[in-house]
């Protein structure tokens, strides 16, 4: 599973031990975090955390900030850039180290966040999917936190005292405007909605092909 040391990635590793432990399947997990070479970042942090839970540990270092320097076109995305590199790794080391899934922290909030900045920035309707086989053909991803909303990731995280880690991203707070704004959307629309963010993740399962424009889907 990949594991970034941020509160959504940590809960998940947390919830997927207890699963693990619970099942009536047995399954091995393994740890991933890719070093993406940001000034400051301490996966030392994570890997101890991580070790400290009996589970094993992989970290990947990569030359991805040195690579973005020198790749990034003026005006285009740092975050798309970094993500795609990042999302590369992944799927790299899944398959060297024989992972047939790769879990990733996406809770409920992040697929109706993305939801609205495709409808509302790219024009397509499109989210995430919660199992989805990868651009390899060969790893399967997987987002268990899909019906998890963010503020109880933020009380588990804050009960359960985790280690979050800074991405040290030379960015980090100014590239995701556009994302804070849909956030700020949804807190003022919950106000006078209470269940909107249940309703539109439900709304993902519940599509009606015949009533959208997509002439392919006719």
């Amino acid at each position: 599973m990949a594991v970034s040391g941020g509160k959504d990635s940590f809960a998940m590793l947390l919830l997927m031990e207890e699963f693990r432990r619970r099942a009536p399947v047995r399954f091995d997990m393994v740890s991933v975090t890719v070093d993406s070479g940001y000034p400051g970042f301490c996966p030392e942090i994570i890997e101890e955390f991580v070790k400290s839970r009996n589970i094993a540990v992989h970290i990947e270092r990569t030359n991805h900030y040195g690579i973005i320097n020198e790749k990034k076109r003026p005006g285009s995305s740092y975050c798309s850039i970094c993500a795609r590199l990042k999302r590369g790794s992944l799927y790299e080391v899944a398959s060297r180290l024989s992972c047939n899934k790769l879990a990733l922290g996406h809770h409920l909030d992040d697929f109706i966040e993305t939801l609205l900045l495709n409808q509302f920035f790219v024009g397509s309707l499109k989210a995430m999917s919660a199992r989805m086989l990868a651009d390899n053909g060969e790893t399967v991803v997987i987002r268990p936190l899909v019906y998890t909303p963010e503020r109880d990731i933020i009380k588990f995280s804050e009960a359960a005292q985790l280690p979050v880690v800074s991405c040290s991203c030379p960015v980090a707070g100014d590239s995701d405007m556009r994302r804070k704004r849909m956030k700020r959307l949804l807190d003022d629309l919950e106000s006078e909605i209470p269940n909107i963010r249940k309703s539109m993740l439900t709304a993902l399962s519940n599509v009606k092909p015949r009533h959208l424009l997509d002439l392919s889907l006719i």
